[in-house]
């Protein structure tokens, strides 16, 4: 083991946004987005049951895309792999399928592989995922806060299912502030936040339904208060 590397690691997470350090580690933690992962629900049912299909999340930002996925590939057991739209190539592409591949063949382990914004993918790029969607090779989650209708090929859409994130209601959002305010080891509880009513109003407001927003203003604003 390297220890310098486990410190960095370590130090990384102390360091981290508090939207970070607060992402929800089981489906208990999540808030939001119960039209698919509440009880019964047709997503939260194909998750315990491990039988996923490739699948596009559509939603407004910090509503909770990438840490579903993340959920996803914890609770199935699935290898995580992560790439971003932006600044990945086919050859990255290929490289994950490949290593999906050996995981599968060596092991029986699957692969999900996580594109964020995937509507930045060109056409080539969003061509090359198909036979890999198609065999199975991996499970494809893309997030996008764009229409996919608009934005993805048609054979890709065909290939997987669009399930739309809702911005996160007030109440959800409360939920979330209120877990991080008290939480003294991820969250910033050491610090003893007090937050008035006009300040979580204010907080509701400002971050329009987006989680990161709001977790960061709130550690911005407890950092900065007065003891």
């Amino acid at each position: 083991m390297n220890l310098f590397d486990e410190r960095s690691k370590d130090e990384l997470k102390r360091i981290a946004p508090l939207s970070a350090r607060m992402r929800p580690r089981t489906m208990a933690e999540f808030h939001g987005q119960q039209h698919l992962v509440g009880e019964g629900k047709m997503l939260r049912t194909l998750i315990e049951a491990d039988r996923l299909r490739s699948m596009i999340l559509w939603g407004p930002p910090g509503s909770g895309k990438t840490t579903l996925a993340q959920l996803i590939s914890g609770v199935t057991g699935c290898h995580w792999s992560q790439l971003s739209a932006v600044n990945s190539r086919v050859q990255d592409l290929r490289r994950e399928a490949d290593d999906a591949a050996h995981r599968l063949g060596a092991n029986g382990t699957k692969t999900i592989l996580f594109i964020d914004e995937i509507h930045r993918y060109s056409k080539s790029q969003q061509d090359s995922l198909l036979p890999h969607v198609e065999a199975g090779t991996f499970v494809l989650i893309g997030a996008t806060t764009e229409n996919p209708s608009f934005e993805l090929n048609a054979p890709l859409l065909s290939r997987t299912r669009v399930y739309t994130l809702e911005q996160l209601p007030d109440d959800d959002l409360t939920k979330i502030i209120a877990a991080a305010a008290a939480d003294e080891t991820r969250g910033i509880g050491h610090l003893k936040p007090i937050l008035s009513d006009d300040a979580l109003s204010f907080l509701l407001r400002s971050s329009s339904g987006d989680a990161r927003t709001a977790l960061d203003a709130l550690e911005i604003a407890a950092e900065s208060a007065m003891p």
